[in-house]
């Protein structure tokens, strides 16, 4: 039934979708270099490694690290845009149809995140595909905290459902949780 759902309602935002893409594919080309579109292994069901695909909404040569190890500063400003209304992930639809990813379930780390796969195979994860949102991310807890994550994702192991997935999504896009955190500088001391 989720696979069912997945497919479904991936079909129907695709129309949607792809003229939203095309505009914001514009934006990040018009404003930073490099290419709009970006691609990343990530680690999926049964831990195999898949390819996400995103908006680019970070500089180029920002490294191949989480975003909260990412420095601020290499957030593009359309990237923030996009960032906040979350039309970062909408390639990701496309990791759907393919059968990488659901729209719910624990959000794909990259396979250097070797605390976060632990944590979530402790917790049996890895059972079921990475999603585009899940428990966590409406919770607003980031990679940052590996084991609280899995933690928090693995309740959802337990209350797998049609209506589950449907509150998530809905919490998703009416604004629920927040965008993957970046590295902040540090508070500038004052001379005393």
């Amino acid at each position: 039934m989720k696979r069912a759902l997945d497919i479904a309602l991936a079909v129907a935002l695709v129309p949607f979708a792809v003229p939203v893409v095309l505009v914001c594919m514009g934006a990040i080309r018009a404003t930073s270099p490099g290419p709009a579109l970006f691609r990343q292994a990530r680690v999926g069901s049964g831990e195999a490694t898949f390819t996400c695909y995103k908006l680019r909404t970070m500089r180029t040569g920002t490294g191949d690290v989480p975003s909260h190890e990412a420095p601020a500063s290499s957030v593009t400003p359309v990237g923030a845009w996009l960032r906040r209304l979350k039309l970062d992930e909408l390639p990701q639809l496309w990791n759907i149809l393919r059968g990488d990813m659901s729209f719910v379930g624990p959000r794909p780390c990259l396979p250097s995140q070797t605390r976060l796969i632990a944590a979530r195979r402790a917790h049996g994860l890895y059972a079921i595909r990475p999603g585009i949102t899940g428990v966590s991310q409406v919770q607003g807890v980031d990679m940052a905290d590996p084991e609280r994550l899995a933690a928090l994702d693995a309740t959802y192991l337990s209350d797998r459902s049609l209506r589950a997935d449907l509150r998530l999504i809905v919490a998703t896009a009416f604004g629920a949780g927040r965008r993957d955190s970046v590295r902040q500088p540090p508070e500038p001391r004052g001379e005393m």
